[in-house]
């Protein structure tokens, strides 16, 4: 009888601790409100006057793509993410490639992200200059504008916002929250953010990095593909998030506001922002899908390239549209008005 009671009493005691663990997944966003309430009048304002200064007009009021223009607060919406490969030294902020490239779509009623990451060397049209060459020189032919309407014509979707970010903001993000926990897959040696060569160098297994070192592994693909280079970064940008919402960053978020803030531009005002908030408070709850458009190396002379396999483009935007709510429209690849030369002058990078 006494073991029995023994028993029953571990059982019990699991279970406490079990809906301890839960309650806690539970009121950590309750925590960061309450955080934000007491720190948080000067948070609300510092973030207010910080991101609201990385606001430009696009000169854009929707997008091409949509009958007419959406509220984030109550409208499924899309999200193009572009680091871009700037740095002072390079002094070539208005003509740099995009490194890397990402597309969010958000489900307002279901609370979930999509998040599909685009390999930097894609074969695909541009529309800005008219013919098929890699992706990430959209940016440096024609700014945000030519990114956008690239992806808009690769993925069949509207592209809603966009954020813009350059490597001084991943570094100084990564260091605000004192460094994230990844696994690096191999022994490497990588330039760094001031372009000083093998000047990083990362063993394998599980480990904690800084800034710099976080961006040297986001950056290398020289053991891999872009496509294994588009899941680290993705799995970084999730651990990334993960430490930033934990409870011992709270008291981090005047520096993890001003590492966005200062390093970002946004067509997204303050207010908008703010409507993405309700994704936040699902916890551990939301349901996050990252995404890869599968393709094989394609060669044809000294340039490479991804060379994207259609059947597993067509069933991405296919998901996408769906997770939008809209349907697809026709492209200018689709109506043959593309062309096949990818003779732009440049090398590959």
């Amino acid at each position: 009888m006494s073991n029995q009671k023994t028993t029953q009493t571990r059982v019990l005691r699991r279970k406490r601790r079990r809906l301890r663990k839960r309650a806690f997944l539970i009121l950590i966003p309750l925590a960061l409100l309450l955080a934000v309430v007491s720190y948080g009048g000067y948070l609300y304002i510092k973030a207010d006057n910080v991101l609201s200064n990385s606001y430009v007009d696009d000169g854009r009021e929707k997008s091409e793509l949509r009958e007419t223009a959406v509220d984030p607060s109550s409208d499924n919406v899309s999200i193009l993410i572009m680091g871009v490969d700037a740095s002072d030294i390079r002094n070539n902020a208005d003509n740099a490639r995009t490194d890397t490239l990402m597309v969010a779509t958000l489900n307002i009623e279901e609370k979930s992200v999509k998040l599909v990451s685009i390999p930097r060397d894609s074969l695909v049209y541009i529309p800005e200059v008219g013919y098929e060459t890699k992706i990430n020189h959209a940016h440096a032919y024609g700014g945000t504008e030519a990114s956008i309407n690239t992806v808009e014509n690769l993925l069949d979707i509207p592209i809603d916002y966009f954020v813009k970010l350059n490597f001084e903001a991943f570094i100084d993000v990564v260091n605000a929250v004192d460094g994230i926990t990844v696994d690096v897959p191999y022994e490497l040696y990588e330039q760094n953010s001031k372009d000083q060569a093998r000047a990083i160098h990362l063993m394998p297994g599980e480990q904690q990095l800084n800034g710099e070192e976080a961006l040297a592994l986001a950056r290398t693909r020289k053991l891999d593909n872009d496509i294994a280079r588009g899941k680290r970064q993705q799995e970084i940008i999730k651990a990334v998030v993960d430490k930033a919402v934990s409870l011992n960053s709270v008291l981090k978020y005047d520096d993890i506001i001003e590492a966005v803030g200062s390093n970002m531009t946004t067509n997204m005002t303050f207010s908008e922002m703010r409507s993405f908030i309700g994704y936040g408070t699902q916890g551990s709850n939301l349901d996050f899908e990252m995404l890869t458009l599968d393709g094989t190396d394609y060669q044809p002379g000294n340039t490479y390239y991804w060379l994207l396999d259609e059947y597993a483009l067509s069933e991405t935007k296919q998901l996408l549209q769906n997770h939008l709510g809209v349907s697809g429209t026709t492209t200018a690849s689709d109506t043959g008005e593309t062309s096949t030369s990818s003779g732009d002058g440049t090398n590959a990078y």
